[in-house]
């Protein structure tokens, strides 16, 4: 097996990044979701509710990000001493903020009052320790460092579509980072650990999916195939602690370093049960 797609999302919900290299730190691959927009009491915003960030292109600049959405563009660097606590999924994150000016302009974007959140180096968030073992670092992503997932499982949910008469979808649907080139469908349930360009990965849960996954990737508009209706087949969870349809694995690196597309995935952990699923009745 080979890695087959790598991508960052420097702006949480915003458009992703492919790269032919990543850095790898214990945090996460780096670069990713490090900017987030917040309403301007701090509480995170994302596709969910906010299609229209799908449309944003963010790229990394000294000092802050660069946005773009249509023929909208902004420069936003970060003063270090300009905080606030923003939250995410109920983590409390002191993070720095984008100044009134910049404020004002994507309020203007969105059609709502909304602040840029930056994930600087000040900034610490820890999930994760009961998965874990111990809490991760992590930056803005929804809950682990790395999401991981693989082709055959993508062109077993796509045949399931199929069946049902919907337009297959693309793995940018599920936002991964790392992508395996892996012909059988759904055997990541049973890796414990993958190594990785000489990183050892963790996969310690399995990533339950949203409404996020019906919205095209590049107009947030709910169109084509439905992957919720398709995973709900044969992927909806058994186990009340992961409640919903499963699409990928949260993974934590052990260690840094750097990841290339081509790259060999070696399982050196297996599991010996696949995590359970419901058992559709037959119609």
């Amino acid at each position: 097996m080979k890695v087959t797609g790598l991508n960052i999302h420097p702006l949480k919900s915003g458009r992703a990044i492919a790269r032919e290299t990543v850095s790898v730190n214990l945090d996460g691959v780096e670069g990713d979701r490090r900017f987030m927009l917040v309403e301007p009491d701090g509480r995170f915003i994302t596709q969910r509710e906010l299609q229209p960030l799908a449309q944003v292109e963010a790229r990394h600049i000294d000092g802050g990000v660069h946005l773009k959405m249509g023929d909208r563009e902004i420069s936003v660097r970060f003063d270090p001493d300009r905080r606030l606590d923003v939250v995410v999924w109920g983590s409390e994150v002191d993070a720095a903020v984008s100044d009134e000016t910049t404020d004002e302009v994507l309020s203007s974007w969105f059609g709502r009052p909304v602040r840029l959140a930056h994930m600087d180096t000040s900034a610490e968030r820890f999930v994760g320790a009961e998965w874990a073992g111990a809490a991760a670092p992590v930056g803005f992503a929804d809950g682990f460092p790395v999401l991981i997932t693989t082709t055959g499982s993508l062109a077993d949910l796509n045949r399931t579509l199929a069946e049902k008469g919907q337009e297959p979808v693309g793995m940018d649907r599920f936002r991964t980072n790392i992508l395996v080139d892996c012909d059988d469908a759904w055997d990541e349930d049973f890796w414990e650990s993958v190594e990785i360009g000489g990183i050892r990965f963790d996969l310690v849960k399995p990533c339950a999916r949203c409404i996020m996954t019906t919205q095209d990737q590049i107009t947030g508009e709910r169109i084509g195939g439905n992957p919720i209706q398709g995973l709900a087949e044969k992927r909806m969870s058994s186990d009340r602690r992961v409640p919903g349809v499963l699409f990928g694995w949260n993974a934590v690196p052990r260690s840094e370093g750097t990841v290339k597309l081509g790259d060999e995935v070696k399982v050196t952990g297996r599991r010996g049960e696949r995590w359970p699923m419901k058992v559709r009745a037959s119609a």
